[in-house]
């Protein structure tokens, strides 16, 4: 029977320094379950939580200590399982099984107040005091490393405030280039975004838990925030395919790329190769009606009707399913064509800036 317990205590030990090495070590983006059931039982409770409210400004403020609340409980899952590998060691060589969990404990802290006799017991005391005080320190130094990388994910998704409205959205963003006469520098904009796909394609991939980071502002996603950027791009070149600069292409390219890899990570099925008449969310008459916004802006425009859908769809195809289940598991700012969202009566948000001028003020 002690013998039966010692060998489930160094299987519990190992798999749990397994599952500390790949979340805060190896990079990759793999999930171990216990990091990943952690997290479903974390994003139950917030689930119950956020039930009771219908408003958006009251789920989102709630929502926002949903990866402290992860971080928090990992640590203590992590703890408890090398508490109870470490008595399941001792226990052969202890009182009973009340003297190990006591001697694990003492250990486990670096307390060392109590220590069993022998070779045997000194050992697995030196081995879970020091895993104890590793695992704490590895902890302490992923948070930098997450915050850094939740600030540069978050300057872009401030800097699109003012080029595509709050929450974003895809065709607005040509609107105002468009009344702004700088639809020629869009390209800085693909640019920018083609960088910054790679980026959070490295990141939240490694590092899953910044997906539950949100943005700052009851109207800000950066999840949104890509969408628009990925429609903007899609309806440049479905719209005006001689004026679409090449970057518009490669956004597009790389905003679904990223969208991929954290797919895989988190283990979401997707289509690799979808055909591009495959059917998307948004329909002929919402892409229409975008559309002869852009018209009146300015927007230079040279397909439109059915074929421009067409080409807009080729696009969206790619990474519309994908987007949408994030959009819908971090309970994301319900936007213009971003899919669904848990709780009923998610009522989409959209305001825009009208264009005030000398001759216009009312816009």
């Amino acid at each position: 029977m002690k013998i039966a317990a010692a060998i489930l205590g160094i299987v519990l030990f190992g798999v749990t320094i397994s599952s500390v090495l790949r979340s805060l070590v190896v990079p990759g983006g793999t999930i171990t379950r216990m990091t990943k059931v952690t997290d479903q039982l974390v994003a139950g409770v917030f689930k119950v939580a956020t039930a009771p409210f219908e408003t958006y400004e009251r789920r989102n403020s709630i929502l926002a200590a949903q990866p402290a609340a992860v971080l928090f409980v990992i640590l203590g899952v992590w703890a408890m399982s090398f508490l109870i590998g470490a008595t399941l060691l001792i226990y052969p060589v202890a009182a009973g099984l009340p003297a190990a969990l006591e001697e694990a404990g003492s250990s486990l802290v670096t307390l060392g107040i109590i220590h069993g006799p022998g070779a045997y017991a000194t050992t697995v005391d030196v081995i879970t005091a020091f895993t104890g005080m590793i695992v704490v320190a590895l902890q302490i130094a992923y948070l930098p490393t997450l915050y850094a990388a939740y600030n540069q994910r978050e300057t872009e998704v401030t800097l699109l405030k003012s080029e595509a409205g709050q929450p974003a959205w895809g065709p607005e963003i040509l609107r105002r280039a468009a009344m702004g006469d700088y639809v020629a520098d869009l390209a800085n904009i693909y640019h920018s975004w083609e960088q910054w796909s790679a980026r959070v394609a490295e990141t939240h991939s490694s590092y899953p838990l910044l997906l539950r980071f949100r943005s700052p502002g009851n109207n800000n996603s950066w999840i949104v925030s890509l969408l628009a950027v990925l429609d903007a791009a899609s309806m440049h070149l479905a719209l005006a395919p001689q004026n679409a600069p090449m970057q518009a292409r490669l956004c597009v390219q790389a905003g679904f790329q990223a969208l991929r890899d954290v797919a895989q990570s988190l283990r979401i099925p997707f289509d690799p190769d979808p055909l591009p008449t495959q059917p998307i969310a948004v329909s002929q008459a919402e892409f229409d009606e975008a559309v002869e916004k852009l018209r009146l802006a300015g927007f230079p425009i040279e397909r439109d009707g059915p074929d421009a859908f067409r080409h807009f769809q080729g696009w969206r195809v790619n990474y519309e399913y994908v987007i949408h289940d994030l959009c819908f598991r971090v309970d994301a700012v319900p936007a213009p064509w971003s899919g669904k969202r848990r709780w009923k009566n998610a009522e989409v948000r959209f305001a825009t800036t009208p264009n005030r001028t000398p001759d216009n003020p009312e816009g």
